[in-house]
């Protein structure tokens, strides 16, 4: 899948980096990445891949724009509320690169989905505000042996990690039980300072292009913590637990299905 010559001009800069290169474009235009969730997290990592010429990307988000996601979702505008987030997000990432291929699933991301859906993508960003699907993510990457960048804000707080789903330790290596409903709070109660999902939503495009392309050192067992307040990055080293009940010795989630307990 040798490059065209619009797109030799379009990625010049990347051309000239030795650790990216010729070969590294085309394995990134050759690449499917999976980003579930196109709000605050999701905008400013599927705006780098689509810049970056992933050659496939997938959207999954059931949501609809709203007026207060407009601080932080920069892939949406005023014009946008009440669409689809799928369709307005895809409508930028068009007009941005149309050579990329946009796969648009207008859903949420469940257990009787995320098998069939992972399968087709090479690495999996994990941009969602609600834990269910967090975890879901988690253990559908890590059963499924896909490379999972995970990231998570709050305030002014961010979170970046990734898992190379059976080799390296998972976010259930961190939280072996997802929390129960309400026990934590969410966006919506707590709040969400703008720029920090732009920064983590970034990291987690850098981190899905050093995977694809085999170059620098991915967040493989470590977890990486910002804080806009003191902009400070804090990295803390996660060991894989032998004891975890999806990637451990003796694990007791083996199919995605005892992810997310039903009701």
């Amino acid at each position: 899948m040798t490059l065209t010559t619009n797109e030799r001009a379009r990625y010049d800069r990347h051309l000239r980096i030795p650790e990216l290169g010729e070969e590294g474009q085309e394995k990134l235009k050759r690449a499917g990445v999976l980003v579930v969730g196109a709000g605050g997290l999701g905008s400013p990592a599927l705006l780098y891949l689509a810049s970056a010429g992933i050659g496939r990307l997938g959207i999954v988000d059931d949501d609809v724009v709203e007026l207060s996601n407009l601080n932080r979702q920069t892939l949406h505008a005023t014009a946008d509320v009440g669409r689809p987030k799928t369709e307005s997000a895809a409508e930028k990432l068009h007009a941005l690169n149309p050579e990329v291929r946009l796969d648009l699933y207008q859903a949420e991301f469940t257990a009787d989905t995320a098998v069939e859906l992972i399968a087709a993508y090479d690495v999996v960003i994990t941009a969602v505000d609600n834990l269910a699907a967090r975890f879901l993510l988690n253990d559908a990457c890590v059963l499924g042996r896909k490379t999972l960048v995970e990231g998570a804000i709050l305030r002014f707080v961010g979170l970046a990690m990734s898992i190379k789903g059976g080799k390296t330790a998972c976010y259930r290596c961190l939280f072996p039980e997802r929390p129960a409903d309400g026990a934590l709070p969410g966006a919506g109660q707590a709040g969400v300072f703008g720029p920090v999902p732009g920064v983590i939503g970034a990291i987690q495009a850098i981190e899905a292009i050093k995977v694809i392309c085999g170059f620098g050192v991915p967040l493989y067992n470590r977890l990486l913590q910002f804080d806009a307040t003191d902009m400070t990055f804090q990295e803390t080293a996660i060991a894989r637990d032998p004891d975890c009940p999806v990637c451990g010795t003796h694990a007791t989630i083996t199919d995605v299905r005892q992810s997310v307990p039903r009701d």
